[in-house]
């Protein structure tokens, strides 16, 4: 198989999503909240479809607005559920998700005969036909695939996220308590984290699909959770785990031809069974050096 043009274009849009995915999921994971990805990709449904119902286009701004509100409602409704009804975490989060969830598939019904529109064109998506998805301008100039600007847009926003609020992340993450006292106000950064989340997903529906999100935002930082407790390295080498998973993930595709965004999951799942095999047969004064006292650098 040669490497063109075509080839380049999935695996660098692939490798955007996949490490925008999993810079978010390191901060998830941090809160003990991975599975609010899960939550909120399936809790934004109502969301599109109302978006999709007013402007009549999957790919306006209404839909990415009212899949971020939506986003941003699930992570409010898992907090009362959690704090003031006080249920556990993984129920408020099911309780949630399940809910919001069938109210878009209502929608869905309801609205069928006005939009083209189901449950499984916002879920499931495929990195293959990207190449022939051009944004080409009013004076017909092509700028290329719309998904990779899509892709590349999303990463800008991602590390600039990360890069204004890394000490606030960092400081909400570990002590809510503790950074209310400072001053920091942890409730409006979580709901800023699951916002972006919100949007992650969204822009990433077309590619690799919201099903399929989830499991960038949880497999990857987990793996790296496996080799190292630092939070710096802890991003760099989930970044160097969606290269290799955008890169080998591809070629597998071509090779076994089938989906490549499965393939590029499938790779995932691989790596963290490796480095759970690896990590198992350490011996037991080799795990947890000098950071486990000092978890991620603090």
């Amino acid at each position: 198989m040669t490497f063109d043009s075509n080839a380049f274009l999935i695996i660098f849009t692939g490798s955007l999503i996949a490490i925008s995915c999993g810079f978010l999921g390191v901060f998830m994971m941090l809160r003990k909240m991975s599975m609010t990805g899960d939550a909120i990709s399936h809790a934004v449904l109502p969301g599109i479809v109302i978006g999709f119902f007013v402007s009549g286009s999957q790919r306006s701004l209404e839909v990415i607005i009212g899949a971020g509100l939506l986003g941003i409602l699930a992570t409010l409704m898992i907090d009362w559920l959690r704090k003031k009804a006080r249920v556990q975490l993984d129920a408020s989060i099911g309780i949630t998700f399940t809910l919001l969830f069938a109210i878009g598939i209502i929608l869905i019904n309801l609205l069928a005969y006005k939009v083209d529109l189901d449950q499984e064109c916002v879920l499931y998506g495929e990195i293959a036909y990207l190449p022939i998805d051009s944004w080409i301008t009013k004076s017909g100039l092509n700028l290329g695939p719309r998904i990779t600007w899509l892709a590349a847009l999303n990463f800008m926003f991602v590390v600039g996220f990360i890069y204004l609020l890394y000490k606030e992340l960092i400081l909400t993450s570990f002590d809510e308590s503790f950074s209310s006292v400072m001053g920091i106000p942890a409730k409006g950064i979580n709901l800023a984290l699951m916002s972006i989340v919100s949007y992650t997903t969204v822009s990433s529906f077309e590619s690799v699909g919201a099903i399929l999100v989830v499991a960038l935002l949880v497999v990857p930082p987990a793996t790296s959770f496996l080799w190292t407790k630092s939070l710096m390295p802890l991003l760099k080498l989930t970044a160097v785990l969606g290269i290799l998973i955008a890169l080998l993930g591809y070629y597998l595709a071509y090779w076994f031809d089938s989906s490549i965004a499965g393939m590029m999951v499938t790779v995932a799942g691989i790596f963290f069974g490796i480095s759970v095999l690896i990590q198992g047969k350490r011996p037991f004064w080799a795990k947890g050096t000098s950071t486990v006292n000092q978890p991620f650098g603090i």
